[in-house]
């Protein structure tokens, strides 16, 4: 269940990563875009990219544990 919540995390986050990208680069935000100005969807996608990120906060610790085992 973690793996795939994890891959959903990482997923969400790099989207997030590419809309940010685009803002940066070519003021385009595609989120807005494709579902308006702060309606309730596109404030729902970015409050998930925002969780998805802080969620892999966790996976620094994580790391670390995996590596120490296989030390």
């Amino acid at each position: 269940m973690s793996k795939g919540l994890d891959y959903a995390a990482l997923t969400l986050t790099i989207i997030g990563a590419i809309n940010w990208g685009l803002i940066g680069i070519f003021r385009l935000d595609l989120v807005n875009l494709i579902f308006g100005n702060m309606t309730w969807i596109s404030r729902i996608i970015y409050a998930l990219v925002g969780i998805s990120g802080l969620y892999l906060l966790t996976l620094y610790g994580r790391v670390t544990e995996i590596g120490g085992e296989h030390a």
